[in-house]
């Protein structure tokens, strides 16, 4: 089984490098130079024909060319290594859906909602307020997203996404007081003390 990324300075690629860290998942990351067009060359188009990143290849999964399977966008991907190398959610199969479902949900509101919060909040600050506080509330209640009845869960791809665009906040959004979310602030702290976040973000 072999994995490769393929990311840039400045992406999503950073997200999914984090949770291959965190889970010490064997991967060869291969940063391509946006600026010299390695992403619209035709080796890497093969692989995503949007010329996009990160995209990952995962030759323990046969693509319906009939080679390696071929990913892109950074929560299908996560997704993907979720179910097919951390074994996220195994064990009970009701408690098992349920989870990969909440997953789904988690990733998919830090790409289509909370990060565009994030980016237009210049221009529509009520809706990134709202956003952080719902957060602060969830946080407050536990570091895990997907926490809950079943107990206390491993981090996970949901914590992942959504605490990658958290960490991006002070960056994104400098003038933000971020006074009003304690939980989220801790939220965004933890991160940049995790080992293997302070890796992947040195590997961009």
């Amino acid at each position: 089984m072999a994995l490769t990324l393929y990311g840039a300075a400045r992406s999503r690629a950073s997200m999914v490098l984090w949770y291959l860290k965190e889970k010490a998942i064997p991967c060869d990351f291969q940063i391509l130079d946006m600026k010299a067009g390695e992403h619209r060359q035709e080796s890497f188009l093969a692989i995503n024909p949007f010329g996009k990143v990160p995209a990952l290849v995962d030759d323990s999964f046969q693509g319906p060319d009939g080679g390696p399977l071929a990913l892109a966008e950074s929560g299908a991907i996560l997704l993907h290594l979720a179910e097919n190398h951390a074994a996220e959610f195994g064990g009970d199969p009701g408690r098992a859906a349920a989870l990969r479902s909440l997953s789904q949900q988690w990733v998919l509101y830090a790409n289509a909602t909370l990060g565009p919060a994030m980016f237009q909040a210049a221009d529509r600050p009520e809706d990134l307020s709202r956003q952080l506080a719902v957060l602060n509330g969830r946080l407050a209640k536990d570091t895990s997203l997907l926490a809950g009845a079943w107990g206390p869960l491993p981090w996970g791809a949901a914590d992942c996404a959504v605490q990658s665009y958290l960490a991006y906040l002070p960056m994104f959004c400098s003038g933000l007081d971020l006074s009003p979310y304690p939980a989220v602030q801790a939220s965004i702290e933890a991160t940049n003390q995790r080992p293997a976040y302070q890796e992947a973000m040195g590997s961009r």
